[in-house]
Parts: structure tokens; C-alpha cells; sequence
């Protein structure tokens, strides 16, 4: 809003103390248009996406083997060096890959020099690593009948085998395959039908639906106990993201929510197993995660939100905040221009991540007493410093509001001091929810909430596999094996995805 020459006040000071106000906000709004910049067309995280990261490499690795080839081809003592080095570094292939030995034998086993016969004295033995493609094959299943020429009436044969698909041509293996495309490798079911049809296989993508819905109604149980499981722990992480869901009736998408709920002691040596639980909910109110942990009693590390803080109304549940969050804010304005306080907390902070650094895996007991000799101190001058300075700079600015992020949330931020269970931040979560945005891109959206609800059940059996080293494909053909041959409820336990972290599992049938 502009103003005329007649409406500026006539006292200096309060004209002055008027330019300041205006100058103060434009500040605050140059801010915030730099930060949209940012946004729209810069990097939305202080590092670059793993995904993009990766690709950068790949790229830089390829025009390097591109020129070490050009190089070798031309010299002979450096193709020879090369190849001693890769031979020493190669590594042995795994056991239990199948082995087709090729012998290159000799044309004549006579002495080139006297004629006589030659004996064999040893061979040279080296491994390389072939690939089959993909490749379908049908699995027929005979049932002979048998009749008694003495009773007209008797006839007796083997009784049908349980199928997921009853009348259906999958067998478990094969709808396995399809939910590990889809959720653990990111490819919607019409790229599935259209790889299949490529090899003489025409499959409708509403086909492998149905198979993805059916899985899921048996794999619901699992995906319950994997909750409860979770909920009985006394440490965990909570986040939520987006999960964008067809709307029908408007002809659009509506936004719900999939909540994150993951263990993962391994940095201080606890003995539960990893773990990740998604759950669907069509909003993101505060009712969502007290239903999802009702009955738990322990620390949920957690990201600012303030739904989160309705579970700590009681004295059953002790938030833990995340200094990844704090430091985002501070990063943003250190990227934006000169920003000697936010520079100054961010150095700060990095000094809290490296003590972290050199703790992480020891026990939760020494993590505390290492905390409490090097990490208090910080805390215990960061605060004031914090303060003082917010008293020093206008209270609309987002430097202000950074300031007053931490400050609100420090309890639950110094949380992590006294107790050596808790990490610094909420990564574990978030690396937890990369998978699922990653499916995002790739889906766009859940066709319906129950299809948002089929997401949450086989992405936590996949990611939770996954984080125990067991491959999900051959997991969840077991585990649905077993549950359409009638497993029963009171051994739900052994199909939880930790529990074939130390047994083998037999071979998929495909």
C-alpha cells in the first residue's frame, strides 16, 4: 500500500522509526522471496538427492572407464596392470550362485616336442558373472484320480494345493515379484504389463491389481502385528508424508497422509530388530498417531510438528526433537546472503554432529557419558546465546522465527543429553519415507484409500525385510505361502520379516 506526501507524519522520530518498520518488513519479504526462489528453482535440501547424487557419479564414471579403455587399448603394459588389478580386487562371487563350468581344453593331448601323451598337471580357474534374463515358464500340477474295480463308487485323488489366486495363473512367487516391482522398485503395474507383454505375456495391468489387492487382504495381519511389535518399543520415530489418493466424486486427487512409525537401535546396540510400520490415515489431525501408538510407553523422536505433541499430554509418552530441522532453518538463511548469527548456530550445531559422529555404535551408556562431558556444555551456551540475540533483531523476521523454533523445542531437543537411546535428529524416519516418495513420483497417486491402505501394508514388509538383510521377494512368497496354507494367528511371530534374518529360504517357485 503506497502513501501520499500528506499522510507522512511531521516528527523526524516518528518518521524515522516509520522508514525503519517499512525497511524491517521489506527485509522479511525479500527473505521470503528468496526462499521461494530457492525452492522453485534451486536445491530444496542442504545436499544434493541421493538420486541425483548418484547419477552425477555414474555419469563421471563412465566417461572415466571410457578413457582408461581408450588408454589400455593403446598400451599393452597398462592393459596388463589393469587387468592384475581387477583381479585383485574383484572379490569372490557368492556361494550360492549356480556354477556352468566351461572347460577350454586343448585341441591334442599329444607333445607338440616328442609326441608322446601329455598328463594333465593343473588348470587355471576364473569366475565371471553371467545373467539370464527374466524369463516366465508354466508350472503344471497333475492330480492323477485312482478308481477301485471293486467299489464302482470310490474315486481318490490328492487334494488341490492352496493358491493365493484360486482359478487364477500366478503362482505366490510370481505375485511377489509383482508387489516388489511396485513398491520396493518403484514401477506402477502398466510398466509391469508392458514389460510382460514384451515377452509373449499379456497380462491387464486390472490383473495384476486384483493380485496386488488379494496379497495385501492376507498380508493385513502381518502388517497389524509388525504395529504392535513397534508399539511395544520403548524408543521410536515417528514422520508422516503425503500420499496423494484419487478422488472419484471430484475428479481429482485429495491429499492423505502415510505415518511413519521405524526402530532402529543399532547405533547404541540394542538387540530389537529394525523396523518400519507405514499406516494410511485420509489427514494429518493429531487423532492419527495417538490411535496408531495407543499403548505406548516410551520416546518418540519426532520432527516439529506440533500433532505429535497430543501424545505427550500424559506422562506415558517423552517427545524428542530433531536437530536436523533446527539446522534446515539456519542453513536457509546462510544460503540466502550474509548471516553472521545464522553461521555462527550452524557451526555450533556441527559441532554436536561430530561428537555424534564418533559415538555412534558404542553402547547407550557410554553415548550419555560422552553426551554429558562434551555435548551439555554446547547446549548449556547455546541457549542464551540464542536468546540474546533474539532480543537484539526484529521479531518479524524468519531469522527470529528460527530462533524461536528451537528455543519453543528445547526441552525435547537437549532430550538426547541424558539419555543415550536417543539420536540427535529424526533421520532414521526420513530415510524411511524416501522409499515412499519415490513411489509418489513414480505412481502419482493411490487410485483410492484403500489402495493407499494396500501401500502402507506391503511397503512396511518390504522396507522392514530390507533394513533386516532379507531379500523381499523370497520373503514375501513365503510368508504368503504359508498364510493361504492356513498359518496359524498363534505363530504370526514367524512370519515377521526379522525372524528369516538367520534362516534360508527356500528357493522361489516362479
Amino acid at each position: 500500500m503506497t502513501m501520499t506526501a500528506d499522510e507522512l507524519p511531521d516528527d523526524l522520530n516518528a518518521l524515522k522509526a516509520m522508514v525503519l518498520s517499512r525497511e524491517l518488513e521489506n527485509a522479511r519479504l525479500r527473505q521470503i522471496i528468496k526462499e521461494l526462489q530457492r525452492h522453485r528453482f534451486g536445491r530444496r535440501a542442504e545436499t544434493l538427492p541421493e538420486d541425483q547424487l548418484l547419477l552425477g557419479l555414474e555419469e563421471a564414471e563412465q566417461v572415466e572407464a571410457d578413457g582408461l579403455e581408450d588408454r589400455e587399448q593403446a598400451s599393452s603394459d597398462l592393459r596388463r596392470e589393469r587387468v592384475a588389478r581387477r583381479r585383485t580386487n574383484r572379490g569372490a562371487l557368492p556361494a550360492h550362485l549356480p556354477r556352468i563350468d566351461v572347460v577350454i581344453d586343448i585341441e591334442s593331448h599329444d607333445c607338440p616336442c616328442c609326441g608322446k601323451g601329455l598328463h594333465r598337471i593343473g588348470e587355471d580357474v576364473s569366475e565371471k558373472l553371467d545373467i539370464v534374463p527374466a524369463q516366465f515358464r508354466v508350472l503344471v500340477t497333475r492330480r492323477p484320480k485312482y478308481a477301485c474295480r471293486a467299489c464302482e463308487e470310490v474315486v481318490v485323488q490328492a487334494a488341490a494345493p492352496a493358491r493365493l489366486i484360486e482359478g487364477g495363473i500366478p503362482t505366490e512367487a510370481t505375485v511377489a515379484q509383482v508387489l516388489v516391482s511396485k513398491y520396493a522398485d518403484h514401477l506402477p503395474l502398466y510398466r509391469q504389463a508392458q514389460i510382460y507383454k514384451r515377452q509373449g505375456i499379456d497380462l491387464d495391468r486390472s490383473t495384476l491389481a486384483d493380485w496386488v489387492g488379494r496379497a495385501a487382504w492376507h498380508l493385513r495381519p502381518v502388517h497389524q502385528r509388525l504395529l504392535e511389535h513397534l508399539r511395544a518399543s520403548s524408543k521410536l520415530f515417528a514422520d508422516e508424508t503425503t500420499a496423494p489418493v484419487l478422488d472419484p466424486g471430484r475428479g481429482r486427487t485429495k491429499t492423505g497422509q502415510l505415518w511413519a512409525y521405524a526402530r532402529d537401535d543399532r547405533p547404541w546396540q540394542g538387540t530389537d530388530p529394525p523396523g518400519v510400520v507405514y499406516v494410511y490415515a485420509p489427514d494429518r489431525k493429531s487423532e492419527r498417531p495417538m490411535a496408531h501408538l495407543n499403548g505406548f510407553v516410551g520416546v518418540l523422536q519426532v520432527d516439529g510438528y506440533v500433532g505429535y505433541r497430543a501424545l505427550a499430554a500424559g506422562n506415558s509418552v517423552s517427545l524428542a526433537f530433531c536437530w536436523s530441522h533446527v539446522r534446515r532453518r539456519f542453513y536457509e538463511l546462510s544460503t540466502a546472503g550474509p548471516a553472521p548469527i545464522a553461521s555462527e548456530a550452524l557451526r555450533r550445531i556441527a559441532e554436536l554432529y561430530k561428537i555424534e559422529d564418533d559415538i555412534r555404535g558404542r553402547t547407550h551408556e557410554e553415548r550419555r557419558a560422552v553426551r554429558q562431558e562434551m555435548s551439555r556444555p554446547i547446549v548449556d551456551d547455546l541457549a542464551p546465546w540464542l536468546t540474546e540475540h533474539l532480543a537484539l533483531i526484529s521479531q518479524k523476521t524468519k531469522l527470529a522465527e528460527a530462533i524461536r523454533y528451537a528455543l519453543s523445542r528445547w526441552d525435547g531437543l537437549t532430550r538426547f543429553i541424558d539419555d543415550g537411546r536417543i539420536e540427535i535428529d529424526s533421520n532414521t524416519v526420513e530415510r524411511s519415507i524416501r522409499p515412499i516418495a519415490l513411489n509418489r513420483k513414480n505412481a502419482l497417486f493411490a487410485g483410492s484409500d484403500a489402495g493407499a491402505e494396500h501401500w502402507a501394508t506391503i511397503a512396511s514388509l518390504i522396507e522392514t525385510a530390507k533394513l533386516n538383510g532379507v531379500e523381499p521377494m523370497a520373503y514375501l512368497t513365503d510368508v504368503i505361502t504359508r498364510v493361504v496354507n492356513g498359518h496359524p494367528n498363534s505363530r504370526i511371530d514367524d512370519l515377521m520379516p526379522w525372524a528369516y534374518a538367520e534362516k534360508p529360504i527356500a528357493k522361489a517357485v516362479v
